[in-house]
């Protein structure tokens, strides 16, 4: 029984420490689950920047619930962007640059996290002048990873 344990254990801690690209049978499932992650982290910042440029009502519980999600997603997409991920069948904006340069793409997405943490941080103070503050710098961390590796329509 102890080996049928260790067994057991030790196939948990491959299958947890696995590359998170292993994790996908096809490309295209690398590529919607990367695209799932990024739309929703999407809507549910740009749910607090409506309310920053006045478009709708500021909640301050609607706006530290959305950015406590944007942050929760803005972790996962990144192991959807694995070697062998770059082609499917499903359409995709993303650039080849994203795994020519890995370090650099890597950068730009552990920036727009660490942005979003501050951005949360603002957004449970409950106060809208803390979360525009806040906003930019996610913004623009997005914007610049946008420009250097997502192809234009």
């Amino acid at each position: 029984m102890k080996k049928f344990a260790s067994l057991v254990l030790a196939c948990a801690a491959v299958t947890l420490t696995m590359p998170a690209s292993a994790q996908f049978a096809k490309p295209d499932d690398a590529i919607k689950y990367r695209q799932s992650a990024l739309f929703i982290m999407a809507q549910n910042f740009g749910r607090v920047a409506a309310m920053a440029q006045g478009k709708v009502p500021f909640d301050a519980k609607t706006a530290a619930e959305s950015a406590a999600n944007a942050e929760f997603m803005s972790k996962l997409p990144w192991g959807a962007f694995g070697e062998g991920t770059e082609k499917g069948s499903i359409p995709t904006r993303a650039k080849a640059e994203i795994w020519t340069d890995k370090a650099k793409f890597n950068e730009y997405a552990e920036k727009m996290q660490s942005e979003m943490v501050k951005f949360n941080a603002a957004a449970k103070t409950g106060s809208l002048d803390n979360i525009k503050a806040a906003m930019g710098a996610v913004g623009g961390s997005c914007k610049a990873c946008h420009d250097a590796f997502q192809a234009k329509l």
